[in-house]
């Protein structure tokens, strides 16, 4: 119930509300206490009242009750007065929100005081009637009569101590037990029912505990909230140590005192608790008793290598086996055989040594240290061996053992082991180190003596290639999959072109050559060219060159090798689409006739080509040819009816294409990178420059019908990768962009200059720059505004034109200091010219 306070009753289910009702019966509390303690708890009076509806739609009223022969209906077991229970434990237990929890180094000092969690020992009501409770005013008795005569009373014992039985009338039970009050009820009922009297009665009693009455509990001395509180009287002391925050740091947790009538009733030891798990839960208070928490008898700190290093309490007589429990015991790095203490003798303080057989009969005193120290960082027996063995690592050092034994328990040496020279590494008395070196080799066929190995000997048997830089070769150019290849010794070019897997299509095997390092280069002499000749098929040839360590083998291109170049022809043209380039020398017109010409609605005056710049993006050959070669794989995986020669081309299909296609380093290095940047780089030293923007394609300005009328003309430009040719269609508009006072489009017309297009768009704006507009027309060529002799001539206006008025800028008001300038310059001007004219 202690998670109460954070309830929200609409996201419970029905069954989690049985529950909590079933774990409040548990807890001895009716539905009515249970709305109550929720109130107490800090819940909000909308939850309580939402809960409260919850239950009384689930029909849980009286859900606990139970019914006797006689049909009478009783509530199960609750606490009275639970109301003043809960406030008088929550006024003294603070609100732990925010609170830092802080460990204390006491051992049990937080058992009833932590933030983190609650441990109350709160009572439960729910378990059978106890025989030694002691019955007084405020408690409910059932009493049951069954057998030969059946009765039942429910009566409360009064604050003179009497029960007030129908028709009996009252009995004395205050301060008895139930065992005994049942035996005093039983002569009073014996009277009216005989069947209780005699050796074999055949009517029988039994007497059980209803409601349960709350005592008064003072507690005092060395505790966290000191004070009196009102509790079950099902407490046990350890639920009214934690109503007042149990023992302060002051306060003892071996002799916590019960006192009763002014005498000591018992003493509670918490370690017995926190050690062994014995609560004494059956000893229960009574009204008015009060505990006693004095100052703590001793303490001693046990530091170092313990479960529990803090500090613990300890009464006379205890010795170290018994404060070491307290401790939880070594843990596994401990050093068991000596443990240091310093204790504080008359005036000063003494170290001490407890050895192991001591720990049972040394005694412990307040104020004591004990050090537990931890075991050497160190070894006893222990030889290394690393290097070129199959085994490496650490081996125990037996008796006699040598440097060949040590080998074979390493389980020999690798084939590439060094066994020209290998090293011991050994460590003297006074930790200073040297090193012996050996000759595995005659060791081990037995031309010299073995050696015997020490404590800490550490064994090198060194790698051939530890001890020589790493040789490899490479390949560049056109192979699949060019880059760096381990060297082997002779190896051929067609050996690492094998590993490179392959030949390019565009490889030229006439034109392969082998850059070797020179090994006494000349001054100004860089490397060794060899030329290569080798098969298309990599075929085995007479004499094949072989390749020498950090060789580079370069295949270059074939002449004038490239890919098929592809075109586009869109708008009106009677067959639009994309073409191949033919030749070098193929030109707009002549991919226009193979397009068909062009239809009726062409406008030819609008034709546009878009091409690409020097800074598009292009595919790779070599990513070109992996898109190629998915697009075949995935028809493959379509078709169900492969052949067996199909089905190991998509296998082989799946190896390639697993791989990441490798990219030549010329191909990443572009001259159009180089380029672009030196364009970022001026646009961004020079302030006065607006920043570039670099496109990837960009629109070309064509005279189509100069083209159709003189193919071959220079007005015919010749073909690039790329290229896209767009006729548009007949076109009738022209717009007005700009400093006009209505942007908009207007109807071309024949015959009409620039100006009727102007007025069109209500005129020139007030800040229209007009010696600077321009058009542009529908093939992308622009033209701009003439002066002559202070006229201006503006440029014709075609269908599809876009007519451009750029504005002046804003208008940018003098200084006042330039105000000042300007007058005394005049005024200068002035002066002089008056003096000329004098």
């Amino acid at each position: 119930m202690a998670d109460i306070a954070n309830i929200k009753v609409d996201e419970l289910s029905d069954e989690q509300i049985k529950e909590l009702v079933r774990r409040a019966n548990e807890a001895g509390l009716s539905e009515s206490e249970l709305l109550q303690m929720a109130q107490v708890r800090g819940v909000p009076a909308t939850e309580v009242e939402k809960l409260r509806i919850r239950l009384e739609k689930l029909s849980l009223t009286g859900s606990g009750t139970r019914s006797t022969a006689t049909a009478s209906k009783r509530e199960p077991r609750s606490q009275a007065d639970l109301n003043f229970i809960a406030q008088d434990i929550l006024k003294f237990q603070p609100d732990f929100s925010g609170v830092k929890d802080e460990i204390s180094a006491v051992f049990g000092s937080n058992l009833f005081y932590n933030k983190n969690r609650r441990l109350s020992f709160e009572p439960n009501l729910n378990m059978a009637t106890p025989k030694n409770y002691v019955v007084g005013p405020g408690d409910m008795l059932y009493i049951d009569v069954y057998g030969q005569s059946e009765q039942y009373y429910e009566a409360t014992v009064n604050p003179d101590g009497f029960l007030l039985l129908d028709n009996i009338g009252p009995v004395s039970v205050s301060g008895k037990t139930i065992e005994e009050s049942t035996g005093i009820i039983r002569n009073r009922l014996s009277t009216y029912y005989s069947g209780l009297r005699g050796a074999n009665p055949n009517t029988f009693l039994q007497v059980t505990l209803g409601n349960v009455r709350t005592i008064k509990v003072h507690l005092v001395g060395e505790l966290r909230l000191p004070g009196t509180f009102t509790l079950s009287a099902f407490s046990s002391v350890f639920n009214a140590l934690y109503a007042a925050g149990g023992p302060n740091d002051n306060g003892t947790m071996r002799n916590i005192k019960v006192i009763r009538d002014g005498k000591t009733v018992s003493t509670i030891d918490i370690y017995t608790f926190l050690v062994e798990g014995i609560a004494s839960l059956d000893f229960q208070l009574r009204d008015q008793d009060v505990i006693l928490v004095e100052p703590f008898i001793s303490r001693v700190s046990v530091i170092g290598e313990v479960k529990r290093p803090k500090i613990f309490e300890v009464k006379e007589n205890e010795n170290f086996d018994q404060l070491l429990k307290y401790a939880g015991g070594f843990t596994d790095e401990a050093f068991r055989d000596r443990i240091n203490v310093t204790r504080i003798t008359g005036k000063e303080r003494a170290v001490s040594d407890i050895y192991q057989n001591q720990f049972a009969i040394f005694s412990v005193k307040g104020g004591d240290q004990y050090t537990v120290g931890k075991v050497l960082n160190r070894f006893a027996n222990r030889v290394q061996i690393k290097g070129a063995v199959f085994r490496e690592g650490n081996y125990a050092l037996t008796e006699g053992l040598t440097l060949v034994q040590l080998i074979r328990n390493a389980d020999g040496v690798r084939g590439e082991a060094n066994l020209e020279r290998a090293s011991i590494l050994r460590t003297n008395e006074d930790l200073s180190t040297e090193v012996l070196s050996v000759n595995l080799r005659n060791i081990l066929n037995g031309s010299q003596s073995d050696i015997s190995l020490q404590r800490e000997d550490v064994v090198r048997v060194s790698s051939i290639y530890d001890l020589k830089e790493e040789i490899y070769v490479q390949v560049t150019g056109e192979v699949r999959n060019p880059g760096t290849y381990p060297y082997s010794s002779e190896m051929t070019v067609e050996d690492l072109i094998v590993l490179a897997g392959g030949l390019r299509e565009a490889a030229n095997i006439n034109d392969i050559e082998i850059a070797r390092r020179l090994v006494n280069p000349e001054v100004g002499a860089f490397s060794e060219l060899v030329p290569v000749q080798i098969n298309a098929d990599l075929s085995l040839r007479a004499n094949p060159i072989a390749m020498a360590p950090f060789d580079n083998l370069i295949i270059r291109r074939k002449p004038n090798f490239t890919l098929e170049k592809l075109i586009q022809v869109e708008g009106q043209i009677n067959s639009p689409g994309v073409f191949a380039v033919k030749s070098a020398q193929e030109r707009i017109s002549d991919v226009i006739r193979r397009a068909g010409g062009l239809t009726a609605f062409a406008y030819p005056k609008g034709a546009t080509l878009i091409r690409r710049t020097e800074f598009y993006e292009t595919e790779s050959e070599q990513i070109r040819r992996q898109r190629n070669l998915s697009d075949l794989q995935q028809k493959m995986l379509l078709d169900p009816n492969n052949t067996e020669a199909q089905e190991l081309l998509l296998a082989r299909l799946f190896q390639d294409l697993g791989k990441t296609p490798a990219l030549d380093a010329m191909e990443t290095a572009s001259a159009s990178q180089s380029k672009r940047d030196a364009i970022t780089g001026i646009s961004e030293t020079k302030s006065n420059l607006s920043p570039i923007k670099i496109k990837q394609t960009e629109a070309v300005a064509i005279d189509l019908e100069s083209i159709l009328k003189n193919p071959g003309s220079e007005y015919d430009l010749i073909l690039e990768e790329g290229d896209i040719i767009s006729i548009p269609r007949q076109l009738q508009t022209v717009r007005m962009r700009g400093d006009v006072v209505y942007p908009t489009t207007v109807r071309h017309e024949s015959a009409r200059g620039m100006k009727y297009y102007i007025n069109q768009s209500g005129g020139f704006d007030n800040r229209a720059n007009r010696k600077r507009t321009y058009v542009v027309y529908a093939n992308g060529e622009v033209a701009r505004t003439k002066s002559f002799l202070g006229l201006r001539v503006f440029p014709g206006v075609e269908p599809g034109a876009e007519v451009i008025v750029p504005t002046k800028g804003p208008r940018i008001p003098l200084r006042p200091g330039e105000l000042v300038g300007i007058s005394t310059g005049l005024a200068t001007l002035l002066l002089i010219s008056s003096q000329i004219n004098w």
